[in-house]
């Protein structure tokens, strides 16, 4: 178990990351947190996805507060510098880090891993008060006490044994162990954990209920921490000439704080610019796959909800409950998405679902293939079918793939909204995404084009569709030429340009189609 008092890596972590190249300055939230030391509210849980900058945030913090390793030089160039409370706690405190995800090498049990948590602390307060002996004091919150000083600890990964299944008899036993560690103890000042699950809540009167949480469905003080906004994104893109922040935001913009700012992932923001390219960074982390492992847990439910967020349609829904620390498997759709937005697999504001960008959308196109969503992953695997007919002028091939999909079983892509002929063509196209960029109902020209793919390799044409239900493709092709709705692929010089007519007629349930080059 990584347990240290005063120890120097927080310093040197954030040492070296606040003169790396795409440094972003979050240190504002050390004034939010100073207001919480010494105070009812002294104990904060944080918790965000992986690659949102917890591990970071939580260095930057104990770099600023360890009295150990004087660190002024560092933050006096920082933001945070020009608070009213900066010197007051700067270098002030001992510092206690927990970081639970290291495991005892000696026992593999509950206790062993407890055990090992008490000893080196206890070993570490015998270094630095050597005139305490553990074996005077009843327990580790005596000796603490004993020391008549004041701690700071910081607790990263604290939901370690619940994301990875362990010790499961013994979760109510841990939170305990914390409360009696941490809960109005006079050598705590402050307590900040993190994590990716919520405190799980046994019931009113949980074991931790000392703790304000802060999570990805309820923070509006802390958000803008853990990810990058819109206008830290576009300063780190000034820092490189390879990538637009265009380019950045199709990628990985899509969260949004409680204000409604734009949030984008961190990690892979920093990965693309430092690689000087744009691809998913989404690195599997305890599961595989992860979107499909929560989609299996109800396909079902979830399915025509998945069709409409990879059309580009928001799901409304209310959350009422988030998805916590020891929870059983969700089952229903509401638990599903509850564990999905606590994960970052999608983003959640005002009530509205949404798969938050490109790096996540190609997560939940792979997960269609499975064969778990049945006539949908057959449609998707073939998907390339289409594009290749599109492009060969092959309207036989179009009409007899969209035909397929609404002949499915699957009840929204029988065409009884207006959006239904849109997902169907989605689904029909998805596999484009991975050449094309796909705007849908953009401003081009003299109207608004349904559909216009922008490739993402200078040898491909540009593609114009239009849908008319009850209309004639003629009427389509017509309307795609009268009203210049190739101009945005003219503007980003596309030589050649197909552009494709996609009828139905709800009457004789039959679609047509008709294809042209520009």
């Amino acid at each position: 178990m990584a347990v240290y008092i005063n120890s120097n890596t927080s310093y040197k972590d954030f040492q070296m990351l606040s003169s790396d190249k795409f440094f972003v300055d979050k240190s504002l939230i050390i004034d939010k947190v100073n207001e919480r030391i010494h105070t009812k509210n002294r104990c904060l849980c944080i918790t965000k996805p992986r690659r949102f900058g917890k591990t970071s945030v939580l260095n930057m913090l104990g770099a600023y507060y360890g009295k150990s390793y004087p660190s002024s030089a560092i933050f006096d160039r920082l933001k945070i510098s020009h608070c009213k409370s900066y010197t007051v706690h700067l270098n002030q405190y001992n510092i206690i880090n927990l970081n639970m995800n290291c495991l005892p090498d000696n026992g593999n049990s509950y206790s062993d891993y407890t055990a090992l948590i008490k000893g080196t602390i206890e070993d570490d307060i015998e270094a630095l008060y050597p005139e305490l002996k553990r074996a005077s004091f009843r327990s580790l919150p005596d000796l603490l006490t004993a020391t008549k000083d004041e701690f700071i600890f910081f607790i990263d990964e604290w939901d370690y044994i619940f994301s990875h299944d362990l010790y499961r008899e013994n979760h109510s036993d841990f939170l305990e162990f914390l409360r009696y560690l941490l809960k109005d103890r006079p050598y705590v000042a402050l307590a900040y954990m993190t994590g990716v699950l919520p405190i799980k809540k046994y019931s009113t009167g949980s074991a931790l209920n000392m703790f304000d949480e802060y999570t990805m469905l309820n923070d509006s003080l802390f958000d803008e921490y853990f990810g990058f906004t819109e206008e830290e994104s576009a300063a780190l893109c000034t820092r490189q000439s390879n990538l637009s922040l265009q380019e950045i935001a199709e990628w990985y913009n899509g969260y949004l704080a409680d204000d409604g700012r734009k949030l984008y992932n961190p990690r892979s923001v920093i990965l693309a610019l430092i690689n000087g390219k744009c691809r998913s960074y989404w690195t599997k982390t305890g599961k595989l796959d992860e979107v499909l492992f929560f989609l299996k847990y109800n396909i079902g439910d979830v399915r025509d909800d998945v069709i409409k967020m990879v059309n580009h349609i928001p799901v409304r829904l209310e959350i009422l409950d988030e998805y916590t620390a020891g929870q059983k498997s969700p089952s229903n759709r509401e638990e599903i998405y509850a564990a999905m937005i606590i994960y970052g697999l999608l983003s959640y504001h005002d009530g509205e679902l949404r798969i938050p960008n490109k790096e996540l959308m190609l997560e939940f196109q792979k997960a269609l293939k499975d064969d778990d969503f049945g006539a949908v992953a057959k449609l998707v695997r073939n998907s390339d079918e289409v594009l290749n007919a599109t492009l060969d002028q092959r309207a036989d091939i179009v009409v007899a793939y969209l035909h397929d999909i609404h002949n499915s079983e699957i009840p929204i892509l029988k065409y009884n909204d207006e959006n239904s002929l849109a997902c169907v063509v989605t689904l029909a196209y998805l596999s484009a995404r991975n050449k094309y960029r796909i705007e849908r109902e953009e401003k081009s020209g003299k109207g608004f084009a349904d559909f216009i793919f922008y490739p993402r390799k200078s040898h491909l044409p540009g593609i114009i569709l239009e849908l008319k239900a009850d209309g004639t493709p003629e009427e389509a092709i017509r309307q795609i030429r009268d009203k210049e709705y190739h101009e945005k692929l003219k503007k980003v010089s596309v030589e050649k340009i197909v552009i494709a007519g996609i009828c139905y007629d709800r009457a004789s349930k039959e679609h047509q189609c008709r294809i042209e080059i520009l």
